[in-house]
């Protein structure tokens, strides 16, 4: 079986918009939350979700989920302090309504990662089966310097040996699970994700090239340029289902 939890259990204090919640903000008439879960609803391999949401907004998802039916969210859990937290509250539930054994899968996705496609879905699931995890990368475009306590660079990396990680991160159920469960015991609270919880552990990590634009919106910048990115590839769609012919002289239209 395979499981994507989806954590938004976040506030978006660097989006200074204090009437809603990032992951609630509305782009073509759905959250941006919403966006993120049907790439997972329509993909096939996909069994079920659960969403780590704020509590106060779990009745508001509710009905965006009802109005959009959304049919493989089953299980809503309040999220925590932190996004490590928020993964372990998702985590929990799934230990109480999936057994922990050698077929369950979770995908670990952030609810305003809403650019993911089928292919990296599928490159995620076949990850796991083959290696035991998988990491959703991007390749760097830039060149990335090593800097000193000076401000002085130190070293020039060469951009072919770095990949930047991304989402989502996969493993079998039982792994992550017992990763968070030493964290707990050994009382560290700071991952700032699911690869580098697994990577302290001594977990040997393996890569899936993702889409480049597969962006999260943290930041008042990173929503507008998704909303962009989401509303042009409305345009796209709407215009390759217009179009009905092209002879070379004019395109048709119904």
């Amino acid at each position: 079986m395979v499981t994507t939890l989806i954590f938004a259990g976040g506030v978006g204090v660097r989006m200074n918009n204090n009437a809603k919640p990032k992951q609630f903000l509305q782009i073509n008439g759905k959250s941006i939350l919403l966006h993120t879960i049907e790439k997972f609803e329509l993909h096939a391999q996909i069994d079920n979700i659960i969403v780590v949401c704020i509590e106060d907004w779990i009745d508001y998802l509710k009905l965006e989920l009802k109005k959009h039916k959304i049919k493989k969210v089953k299980w809503i859990v309040p999220g925590g302090s932190t996004g490590q937290e928020s993964i372990l509250n998702g985590l929990k539930e799934l230990e109480k309504k999936l057994e922990i054994n050698n077929d369950n899968i979770v995908l670990i996705h952030d609810g305003v990662r809403p650019i993911i496609d089928n292919y990296t879905i599928t490159e995620n699931i076949n990850s796991v089966r083959k290696y035991g995890n998988a990491i959703t990368v991007a390749h760097e475009i830039e060149t990335i310097a090593s800097v000193d306590e000076d401000g002085k660079i130190d070293k020039l990396i060469d951009r072919n040996t770095v990949k930047i990680a991304k989402a989502p991160q996969s493993f079998y159920l039982r792994d992550i699970v017992e990763a968070h469960k030493k964290s707990i015991e050994d009382k560290k609270a700071d991952f700032i994700d699911s690869a580098t919880l697994m990577s302290y552990y001594g977990t040997k990590l393996h890569t899936v090239i993702g889409p480049p634009d597969n962006i999260k919106v943290t930041t008042a910048k990173d929503f507008f340029m998704l909303k962009a990115m989401l509303e042009l590839r409305e345009n796209l769609h709407e215009l390759e289902r217009l179009e009905s012919y092209d002879d070379g002289e004019r395109i048709c239209y119904k």
